[in-house]
């Protein structure tokens, strides 16, 4: 374990994080006229001001990091950047925060998990919701930016850091030849649809400052917004389809949008499993929600069925979170199914969330090669992705992942109702976080901000967990990692 070089990458994110983070809300602030000027920038003196300091005690330091250093490196970028996160939320006189309600407010916006505590965002300053978003927007990037470039630069291989995320082909090929040209690749394929995105919303009716922070979370698939009813504010469908399509997209395995990007076509997409098995849950999901919701006269036409129905179910599965009505609400057990999708996820890759539809394609499949190999004992029946054979080992790691993301669930469920709540709001709370969702049901539909103390520092873990792929915070509590 190499302390002193982890102390100088964290050093440099916390002194690059203050300026990101920060600078732009006071240009808002002093647009607007909000009176938060100062709060940012004694937020962006004193995140810098740690950040320095940590970098400069190891400014001589020169090594080369091993494994074991680069999963707590990954560990330590989104947890004490979303500790320091807190700081805008704490000084600002326009909230009344707990600390830990600032950490979780936080930690929800950079882990993209959108869950929020706070009531009555709209007459909140501009420079407050700004955050919130911007938040959200630089988590998004950063789990692709960590997973394939910036670790890669530091001598560690970008998705082979933790095995599972990346359970198949594709997710382990290099786009360019250098991590350099990858890191900046992704970013301006990030840009590009977060601008795409922001000029359609402008377009469609929202003002500038709207469709800027929506475009945010939209691409980032995190679900903040500067309304307390969300998409639903603008009660406007061209928003709302816009959202669906850039949601959507944004649920992709980014590499395959590089892959778009330099060849100027789209053929790949349809050719790619997980996108056409992305592509039929969503539908699948759609057609039982819409059928539902039309036959249960939740809506007094046909279109708000669709629309609606639409529009929550690419949200909750893509675990982006916005919401133009209450879907705890509707009948029978389209709460649920969403839950479910929303646990399924996006495409890994992505900036969603949930367990990966990768993974769960993989499960599939090999529940399928069990079956068979009850009929044919001595067969040897690969599993494919495409015309591509996935070794066993993948497989093995799939569902080692599976299990202990399932351990994961069950604990936080038991924890959170050791603190006195009911079974729907604790099921669907650990559900929404550890999925990256954002709203749940029953008692977390609308705020996480009625919980206790300890759930909310329960569903902190289960961000990080979430954002994290399981493993790489799980591994750090086991002795083997300390041993040298």
């Amino acid at each position: 374990m190499h302390a002193s070089i982890i102390i100088k990458i964290l050093g440099s994110l916390l002194m690059l994080f203050s300026l990101l983070a920060n600078i732009p809300p006071m240009l808002i602030s002093l647009g607007y006229k909000d009176g938060m000027f100062y709060s940012f920038l004694v937020s962006m003196l004193a995140i810098f001001g740690l950040g320095a300091l940590l970098f400069l005690s190891t400014l001589k330091t020169k090594k080369d990091l091993g494994i074991r250093d680069g999963f707590l490196v990954v560990t330590l970028f989104w947890a004490v950047l979303g500790i320091v996160g807190c700081l805008p939320f704490l000084f600002s006189p326009a909230l009344e925060l707990s600390i830990t309600d600032a950490i979780f407010e936080s930690l929800s916006g950079l882990t993209t998990t959108g869950a929020t505590v706070i009531s009555g965002l709209d007459p909140l300053p501009k420079s407050i919701l700004f955050y919130r978003q911007l938040l959200q927007w630089l988590g998004g990037m950063g789990i692709i930016v960590l997973a394939i470039s910036l670790l890669p630069m530091l001598g560690i291989g970008g998705m082979q850091l933790y095995r599972a995320e990346s359970p198949g082909p594709v997710k382990d090929n290099k786009l360019v030849p250098r991590l350099a040209e990858t890191a900046k690749a992704l970013w301006l394929i990030y840009l590009s649809l977060t601008i795409a995105c922001a000029m359609a919303y402008w377009l469609a009716g929202m003002d500038l400052f709207d469709a800027v922070s929506h475009s945010f979370a939209t691409i980032a698939i995190g679900g903040f917004s500067t309304h307390d009813a969300s998409l639903g504010y603008f009660d406007n469908s061209a928003i709302d389809f816009i959202a669906i399509i850039f949601m959507f997209i944004a649920g992709i395995n980014f590499a395959l949008h590089f892959i778009a990007w330099q060849r100027r076509s789209i053929k790949h997409y349809f050719s790619d499993p997980e996108v056409v098995f992305y592509s039929f849950i969503l539908f699948f999901v759609s057609i039982v929600t819409i059928a539902v919701l039309y036959f249960s006269n939740v809506y007094s036409n046909g279109l708000d069925s669709v629309t609606k129905g639409l529009f929550q179910v690419v949200s909750i599965a893509t675990t982006t979170g916005f919401t133009t009505d209450d879907f705890n609400a509707w009948p029978l057990f389209l709460p649920y199914l969403l839950l479910y999708a929303a646990i399924i996820g996006a495409c890994a890759g992505s900036t969603g969330g949930g367990m990966k539809v990768v993974r769960i394609l993989l499960i599939f499949k090999q529940g399928i090669r069990e079956v068979q190999r009850l009929i044919h004992p001595k067969a040897v029946i690969p599993v494919k992705l495409g015309r591509n054979p996935v070794p066993d080992r993948i497989i093995e790691s799939v569902w080692g992942f599976f299990a202990v993301y399932v351990m994961a669930f069950m604990l936080m469920l038991l924890a959170l109702l050791a603190t006195g709540l009911d079974i729907v709001t604790a099921f669907s709370a650990v559900g929404a976080c550890i999925n990256n969702l954002g709203p749940g049901l029953a008692g977390v539909a609308e705020t996480y901000g009625n919980l206790s103390v300890m759930a909310k520092w329960i569903l902190c873990v289960a961000m990080l967990l979430g954002r994290l792929e399981v493993f790489t915070l799980l591994v750090l509590f086991t002795p083997m990692f300390w041993k040298r």
